[in-house]
């Protein structure tokens, strides 16, 4: 099949204006007319939702949690990026851009990507105007950081809480179009089909989570804002609840899902600490602001790091890589950590750590604190108090965080960190209007695989979620509703809402038919182990081989043997989450058909195979520069698309941070 894009012509920095200036318009009458269904309500749902029901449609947002407000967006701690060049230190919207292609690795599609960084200086207006508490200079300017691939600071946060108080405004924003009557609201609830008519996307089957009834909706149009799949491999940074139904059921649908290897393993984690671990903790990429990364020079060196002297650690990061030192990419950092541990330099009881430490950054906030108040002779224990003072407005929280669950004080004593998976760079394929292949289905924020390529910078998650859901869709999608106006709302029970319902319905019957003697839990964990160990962040032809033969046959045994207690009709989270592994299993082949066939390393995808002399990524731009595409054709088979990669302005070169 072949991939329509809908790139406008025309140069870069003018194709999102001459889009906008020429879309086709919904008059205000027509548009209350016009059904939207929104799936998922973290901040690309919550704003698309909200800014949606501000122009007039009747919007229907559906959320399995029990209220927005608990959404995985609140988990994003560092900030979100924009080029608002208040620090005048060389940033620009070309800047933002350029840096975005590069720290994808050259595997974005540039049109998107550029377009995010127009939008993105509205979304911090637009934030502010929300009331979203962002850090202030003394001189009452919104304050930036440094966060990970770039030498500038664009990134704007609350704390580190920054996702949270987004999400609080877009939660606000939400809330007063539910108020107003433009957005109905659907909590605990969870998508579990599409429902096609005449090739459109025209409505969705969702199961009540509370009673266990299945429920018929109508949409003219489905905006699908679920997030991504990292829950693959059972042990991520993820909430718990967040899974991949929605996106594969409209894979299953016809929608295409773009690069779906393509996964982040975040190198600022609590490391694991025993089988015992259902999730894992992360540590914002802001400190890597502000904290040094090191190991110690010697093999399996037992003593407390305090006790190990300067001239006998390894600042491997500022040593490999010079010029952007800590803040290098995360897939840049995350293998050097990994190398360090497998080498034998890792620290702690299981070795497998990195020390973050603070003491240099709390001294020097401490001798630049005392010079602001004209302190003269200040004794050391003085500085560093003054300096813990510092750091602890910066990074409270998360040094609480910290200490509560490991029961060590970071201002006393490094950070002991660790590389987990934290965010999937694929998802589903969506043109540049984020309509996917299936007419009337679109994918937003981490859902969609649009912007990132094969490694998203620190701080550009809440930056696509919000441009998507406030500043692209409402002109994207009345581009499509606008031939849409004379279809008039389908009856529920039209036969093929009647069809899809009983489709569902009898899987959830084959489900809760099976009466095995293992658990859901078992089965996910099995997989996960699958996924990390063969599918993580080092991957080769013959572990991925293997991967593919164990997980079809895991799939097999989990179809035959799996165990749900409770009834269909009740409340019953086994259920909910038996569906959500049985997708995460078929979607776990997927993800190494694809690895498998990138015989290149980019990004987050690492190929031992493909690897330059000193252990970097290394593309094959020859053959490998297009966004793989997989078409689903049943089970355990799918036909690979491909959109080719054209590089207009950013021309792909070996990266380079050092």
């Amino acid at each position: 099949m072949s991939l329509d894009s809908k790139i406008p012509h025309g140069e870069m920095d003018k194709k999102w204006t001459d889009y906008k200036g020429h879309v086709k318009l919904v008059n205000p009458a027509n548009k209350r007319k016009l059904e939207v269904i929104v799936v998922g309500t973290g901040l690309a749902g919550a704003s698309a939702a909200a800014s949606l029901g501000e122009l007039g449609y009747k919007v229907k947002a559906f959320c399995f949690q029990d209220s927005p407000r608990r959404a995985h967006s609140i988990a994003a701690q560092g900030g979100i990026n924009a080029a608002k060049n208040y620090q005048n230190d060389g940033d620009s919207v070309f800047r933002l851009f350029y840096d975005t292609v590069k720290g994808g690795d050259y595997r974005a599609r540039e049109a998107n990507v550029h377009r995010l960084a127009e939008v993105s200086a509205a979304i911090i207006d637009q934030c502010v105007a929300q009331g979203v508490p962002f850090a202030r200079e003394y001189g009452g300017l919104l304050s930036n950081r440094s966060f990970g691939g770039t030498q500038v600071q664009r990134t704007f946060y609350a704390a580190g809480q920054t996702g949270q108080q987004l999400l609080l405004g877009a939660y606000s924003a939400l809330e007063r179009q539910v108020a107003l009557g433009n957005v109905t609201q659907y909590s605990r609830h969870e998508m579990l089909d599409i429902v096609m008519i005449d090739g459109k996307a025209r409505g969705i089957i969702a199961r009540d989570l509370v009673s266990g009834k299945l429920e018929r909706h109508f949409g003219h149009a489905v905006l699908l804002c679920t997030g991504g799949y990292g829950n693959v491999f059972y042990l991520s940074t993820n909430a718990m609840g967040s899974n991949v139904t929605a996106a594969w059921k409209a894979h299953k649908k016809g929608a295409f899902f773009g690069n779906p290897c393509f996964t982040q393993i975040h190198p600022t984690c609590i490391p694991v600490s025993g089988d015992h671990q259902s999730k894992l903790t992360l540590m914002s990429e802001s400190l890597r602001n502000d904290g040094r990364i090191w190991v110690p020079k010697a093999k399996d060196d037992k003593r407390k790091a305090v006790d190990i002297p300067e001239d006998e650690r390894d600042y491997y990061l500022e040593r490999r890589y010079p010029a952007f030192g800590n803040l290098v990419p995360r897939d840049v950092a995350s293998r050097a950590a990994k190398e360090r541990c497998d080498e034998g330099y890792g620290v702690g009881t299981t070795k497998m750590a990195v020390y973050l430490d603070f003491a240099d950054a709390i001294k020097r906030y401490g001798k630049i604190e005392a010079g602001k108040q004209g302190l003269s002779n200040v004794d050391e224990a003085a500085i560093i108090k003054l300096g813990k003072a510092v750091v602890e407005e910066k990074y409270g929280n998360l040094f609480e965080m910290y200490e509560k669950i490991t029961g060590e004080n970071p201002y006393e004593m490094p950070m002991r960190i660790y590389p987990a998976v934290h965010y999937t760079m694929g998802g589903l394929w969506v043109n540049y209007e984020l309509q996917t292949t299936v007419e009337g289905l679109y994918a937003l924020g981490e859902a969609n695989f649009s912007d990132h390529g094969a490694n998203r910078l620190g701080a550009s998650a809440l930056m696509q979620g919000l441009a998507d859901g406030y500043f692209v869709i409402p002109y994207t999608l009345g581009n499509y509703l606008a031939d849409d106006i004379r279809t008039a709302s389908i009856v529920t029970s039209h036969p093929a809402f009647e069809e899809t319902e009983k489709a569902v319905s009898d899987r959830i019957n084959k489900l809760m038919g099976i009466k095995g003697n293992q658990t859901v839990e078992s089965f996910h964990k099995r997989l996960g182990k699958i996924m990390w160990d063969k599918c993580g962040m080092a991957r080769n032809a013959k572990g991925l081989q293997e991967a593919i033969t164990e997980i079809q046959q895991l799939k097999k045994e989990f179809w035959s043997d799996v165990k749900i207690p409770g009834e269909i009709n009740e409340m019953n989270p086994e259920l909910d989450k038996a569906g959500r592994v049985a997708d995460f299993i078929e979607l776990g082949e997927l993800m190494c058909k694809d690895a498998l066939n990138r015989n290149e390393s980019c990004g987050g995808h690492f190929r031992e195979e493909s690897q330059t002399e000193d252990g970097e990524a290394k593309r094959d731009d020859d053959n490998y520069s297009y966004v793989a595409a997989w078409e689903y054709k049943g089970e355990s088979d799918w036909q690979m698309n491909k959109e080719p990669l054209n590089f207009e302005i950013v021309k792909p070169t070996q990266r380079s941070y050092k």
